[in-house]
């Protein structure tokens, strides 16, 4: 008998024809095919929805939302209106994954109960190049307090450049993070739709200050395609204060997160040293 799934993968596309079908060509051969494949065709013009259905009979848990263009930001957002699993991860549609990448997701979930996020390690992929190259030859594995999470997590020039000094197997990206769905609907969380950019970081950003317990490993499972012609790559003038405004919002949360752990902290601190006190008398 199989078990109800327990992770969905959200994928926006949009004008992704000539990528789509490594994508789910990919996904059709997880090591762990027990999840659900939720595709949200933020209004393709191309061929996208057409190639996307030829792979409804590949997945044991498949669905399409058509909408009308809303961006990405709008598309994850009715992503995760149509989540009905404990657990989702997000995937672009240009991208591709390792044999157990949806498998990482559940399992590191349940090996860390006291995880609120997990999060894999990236290779980064170039049309010019051959093979994969990991994102970072950096080893990172466990449990993280917040403030090393943040650090992980931070990319304060987002894509402006390439800064690979400053290079993590975790960033801010959504594709190589397992949430849980109990979190968001709790809290409310979604995506801003008036950023160029640097959207998904915040996303990050704010789960993680509203929650405890983060889990990496950084052994990669996501590959990151390096296009060219890809939004994030392609320079223009609203990536400048979008950087900036992206960067307020997301130290704000940082410190105000940690300022708030702190004064949590000794105040625990504080009522120890008293019941101890009380105990000696």
């Amino acid at each position: 008998m199989i078990q109800q799934p327990e992770l969905t993968v959200i994928m926006p596309v949009y004008n992704v024809e000539k990528y789509l079908a490594r994508a789910l060509d990919h996904l059709a051969k997880q090591d762990d095919p027990n999840f659900k494949l939720l595709i949200v065709n933020d209004g393709s013009t191309d061929s996208t929805r057409k190639i996307a259905e030829q792979y409804r009979d590949q997945f044991r848990y498949f669905n399409i939302i058509n909408k009308p263009n809303g961006g990405l930001s709008d598309a994850r957002n009715v992503g995760i209106e149509n989540v009905d699993t404990p657990y989702f991860t997000f995937h672009d549609g240009d991208d591709w994954v390792d044999s157990g990448y949806t498998a990482f997701f559940v399992r590191a979930f349940h090996d860390h109960p006291d995880a609120a996020m997990v999060s894999c390690g990236f290779w980064l992929d170039y049309e010019n190049k051959e093979g994969s190259i990991p994102a970072t030859k950096k080893n990172v594995h466990g449990m993280k307090n917040k403030l090393r999470t943040y650090q992980l997590v931070g990319n304060p020039l987002g894509s402006l450049m390439d800064n690979h000094f400053l290079a993590t197997p975790v960033k801010g990206y959504t594709w190589n993070k397992g949430y849980k769905l109990s979190v968001v609907k709790h809290n409310h969380l979604h995506f801003m739709s008036d950023l160029a950019f640097m959207e998904d970081q915040i996303f990050t950003v704010q789960y993680l200050a509203l929650t405890d317990g983060f889990y990496c490993d950084s052994t990669p499972l996501y590959h990151y395609w390096q296009r060219k012609d890809s939004m994030v790559h392609k320079f223009n003038l609203k990536m400048i204060p979008d950087n900036f405004k992206a960067n307020y919002f997301i130290i704000r949360t940082m410190i105000r997160s940690l300022w708030q752990e702190h004064k949590k902290e000794k105040g625990t601190k504080h009522e120890l040293i008293e019941a101890s006190e009380r105990d000696q008398r």
